[in-house]
């Protein structure tokens, strides 16, 4: 299950283990203009867990569930004028 909220600078999207037990604890991703954030709460340390990533490699990271073992580097098209 995931909710989506807007905020007033960022979109919110957080993402619920509904699997079977030992569940993860929620994952939550704020899409801002410049960045994008992942967060998740670590119970072992009793603190939160943040990474940040450019829009680049949140796109290379969409690529690459979808392609085999490998490495790549995506190629912007040019459009036509």
């Amino acid at each position: 299950m995931f909710t989506i909220e807007h905020e007033f600078d960022s979109t919110v999207i957080t993402l619920v283990d509904e699997g079977e037990p030992y569940l993860n604890e929620d994952v939550i991703i704020n899409a801002f203009a410049e960045c994008f954030t992942v967060e998740q709460f670590d119970p072992r340390t009793n603190s939160t867990l943040r990474i940040t990533l450019s829009p680049s490699q949140l796109q290379d990271l969409a690529a690459a569930l979808d392609l085999p073992e490998g490495v790549y580097r995506l190629m912007l098209e040019k459009t036509p004028r």
